[in-house]
């Protein structure tokens, strides 16, 4: 679908070389023989970064030629810089341009599907295709960074769960629920909540990053595994549609749910210290087992001064190490979080295996 290859902004850094006067309060750069600097080396080393939301796919598909082993500087995101920034599982967005629907938006699904496996079979030394949390600490054990397939958005599905269990097979393990009739501001429609049992079944997981607070609600409490924000920040202190309020936090920490807090100016602020913020407030309000990392590279976002590629998490966790946060909260935003809600997801299509039959629901039949 060559037509579907429009060209993507190049990420850049807010306060990067962009023609314009520096700015007098910018930070400075961090001091590579800092102490705490060294720390949060330490600490990446013993428990890495589970980033929740990566454009690469889509970005290489711009690309006539790339190497993600040796290193690839026409995109934020290569297994040197994510070595660097000790990165140990990266979820690849499925996300289409807008405007796709039906047959265009499940073929072309279909093709950042196939592309995903095809560079991760021609990257063997550095990454590996995964499909459970058992595969991940498999993968961080060879020394490679572990892929997770998606989130890829509900368009899709066409309204079908067939449609659902074959990506499922071809590898998706996180799907975005928003954008359709059965997932709008409205909330979940009947055959919307029969999506997201089918999920269940299946062992995929909820995106709810850009749903409407009522689906975000709904999903959130229907849902047997816990229920992914892949890029949401805090609503508090950043009023992006994206971003979650505070009682949507809480709803999320109650469940077990997970917040991923993205690393892009727009969702967060300019500086380390605007993202540190925002972690701190999801740490407080939804709890220290409900906040994680989204590093949101390759989406053509611009990012944090200091946080442009996946080499830079060292200095993010440097900046919370100042700010208090110990090793065990720290292991479980980088890693443990994320561990948990993969093993859940896992442990709960285990247990459907033998008690659910396939849904044979349709859209027309329960929204019609």
């Amino acid at each position: 679908m060559a037509d579907l290859q429009d060209d993507i902004p190049a990420t850049t850094e807010v306060c990067a070389d962009d023609g314009l006067p520096d700015d007098p309060f910018a930070e400075e750069p961090y001091d590579p023989a800092d102490e705490t600097l060294q720390q949060a080396h330490s600490v990446l080393a013993r428990h890495p970064v589970a980033d929740g939301h990566s454009g690469l796919p889509w970005a290489l598909r711009h690309l006539p030629w790339y190497d993600l082993e040796l290193g690839e500087m026409a995109v934020d995101t290569d297994v040197p810089r994510m070595r660097a920034g000790r990165v140990g599982a990266l979820f690849w967005s499925l996300h289409l341009p807008e405007g796709l629907a039906g047959d265009r938006a499940v073929g072309a699904t279909l093709e950042q599907l196939e592309l995903a496996h095809s560079v991760t079979a021609s990257h063997p030394q550095g990454l590996r295709l995964v499909r459970t949390a058992g595969q991940v600490i498999d993968a961080r054990h060879c020394g490679r960074v572990a892929i997770v397939l998606g989130p890829a958005g509900a368009a899709a599905l066409d309204d079908s769960l067939g449609i659902l269990r074959i990506l499922h097979a071809l590898g998706l393990r996180v799907l975005t629920l928003a954008g359709t009739t059965w997932a709008s501001e409205a909330g979940l429609t009947r055959f919307g909540e029969e999506v997201v049992r089918e999920m269940n079944r299946l062992g995929v997981l909820a995106d709810l990053s850009g749903a409407s607070d009522a689906t975000v609600s709904r999903a959130t409490a229907l849902s047997r595994t816990p229920v992914l924000c892949t890029r949401s920040a805090a609503r508090a202190l950043r009023p992006h549609p994206a971003n979650l309020p505070d009682d949507l936090l809480t709803e999320l920490g109650a469940a077990g749910g997970l917040c991923m807090v993205p690393l892009t100016a727009e969702q967060t602020g300019p500086t380390v210290r605007d993202v540190a913020d925002h972690l701190d407030h999801v740490h407080a309000v939804a709890g220290p087992r409900s906040v994680g990392l989204s590093g949101t590279f390759d989406s053509g976002a611009p990012h944090p001064r200091g946080l442009g590629d996946a080499s830079r998490y060292p200095h993010l966790i440097a900046e919370l190490l100042r700010r208090g946060w110990s090793e065990s909260d720290l292991s479980l935003l980088t890693w443990g979080n994320v561990q948990r809600v993969l093993r859940s997801a896992d442990f709960t299509a285990r247990a459907a295996e033998h008690r659910r039959e396939p849904s044979t629901a349709r859209i027309a039949e329960l929204d019609g």
